[in-house]
């Protein structure tokens, strides 16, 4: 993939310098609601697509949601609305951008906010080697400089927040002077928010699989980054496994960001609202699920898509509840073979003995 202004290969990335970009222009108002946002659901590849996003509001009403990480170039030539397009239901909701092109960055953005996004937000994380070969992800942690050039070009461009979510570091890089100059740069450039994966990359060696769980958590890193930084919004992600450890977090930061937990065990946002946003406690109203998945499936169907495409992001719902086999193991076979119709979903649900729900308590 090339890059008009910027043609960077991975092991140029070092020797880059900053062109005289002014960031002193005043950016557009920001709206800060979807910044202040204190748990976020992770942007997955393959994964928090508009049919998960949707299935995750329904279970939490508050929770910020991410796109997948979509390529400037894709937003700005590609089938815009199979990329960008959502549902209504799903504000509040971020679109993530991967690119290092300051002018295609800010392009992107404009084009996001154009579709109603929330947020606008720069990968400077992923680790994957398709990632590394256009140039943006995790390897930017080596140019700040650039990073910060994007950010200001982003914030020129649209009034919606524009935030990062990065590493604490790549390869040999020291975290802490790495994450302080990724910190420092998008800050000065105005953006409202830095997302931190509280691990290192490693962008030869591991794979995207094993730079998920191979390189050590260091939460420790971005509370101190916090504290040195009281009015800037930094919020933590990895390894986050329950509504309670992330509220442990939100002693130290601003923000928890649920990755794999709320994709693999997705009943726990149903505690969400009520644990992080002030929400009564009740029991969850499953029969109201049932019923505005059925009619989801049903819409998605009637326009070409198939069940799996929306019940895959599902398997994992009643994890540990009486009859949670047997709904997967549905959902898992009828729910993906051709001309299966929201029938197959109902019968998946009815499987299951709900009993106290499937909601973490709060």
């Amino acid at each position: 993939m090339t890059l008009n202004r910027f043609k960077l290969s991975a092991k140029k990335t070092a020797d880059y310098r900053s062109p005289k970009l002014d960031r002193s222009s005043s950016p557009k108002e920001t709206n800060k609601i979807s910044m202040l946002n204190r748990l976020a659901i992770a942007p997955m590849m393959d994964w928090t697509d508009r049919h998960c996003r949707f299935f995750h509001r329904q279970l939490t009403s508050r929770a910020l949601l991410y796109t997948e990480m979509v390529v400037a170039d894709a937003v700005i030539h590609g089938a815009r609305e199979r990329l960008l397009g959502f549902d209504e239901v799903e504000h509040p909701v971020a679109l993530q951008l991967g690119g290092s092109d300051p002018a295609k960055l800010a392009e992107a953005a404009r084009i996001g906010e154009a579709f109603g996004y929330d947020e606008i937000n720069l990968n400077v994380g992923c680790p994957s080697d398709r990632v590394q070969s256009g140039t943006f992800g995790a390897c930017l942690m080596k140019v700040p400089d650039l990073v910060a050039d994007c950010v200001a070009a982003m914030k020129t461009a649209v009034a919606v927040p524009v935030t990062v979510k990065c590493r604490i570091g790549v390869d040999e890089q020291d975290p802490g002077p790495a994450l302080d100059a990724l910190a420092n740069g998008v800050f000065d450039a105005g953006a409202d928010a830095l997302w931190v994966h509280a691990r290192k990359a490693w962008l030869e060696g591991l794979s995207p699989k094993e730079n998920r769980d191979i390189p050590p958590l260091d939460y420790d890193r971005v509370y101190r980054l916090k504290a040195g930084k009281p009015s800037k919004f930094i919020g933590i992600n990895g390894g986050i496994q329950s509504l309670d450890e992330a509220r442990v977090h939100l002693g130290h930061v601003d923000g928890a960001m649920l990755g794999r937990a709320a994709y693999h065990t997705p009943g726990i946002l149903a505690g969400v609202d009520a644990a992080f946003y002030g929400a009564r406690p009740e029991a969850f109203d499953f029969a109201a699920l049932i019923d505005a998945m059925a009619d989801y499936a049903a819409r998605h169907i009637e326009q070409g898509g198939r069940l799996g495409h929306v019940t895959r992001h599902m398997v994992g719902l009643f994890h540990g509840l009486p009859g949670a086999r047997r709904y997967r193991q549905i959902l898992s076979t009828d729910a993906t073979r051709p001309g299966a119709g929201p029938d197959v979903l109902k019968t998946a649900f009815a499987a299951v003995e709900f009993g106290g729900g499937a909601a973490e308590a709060a």
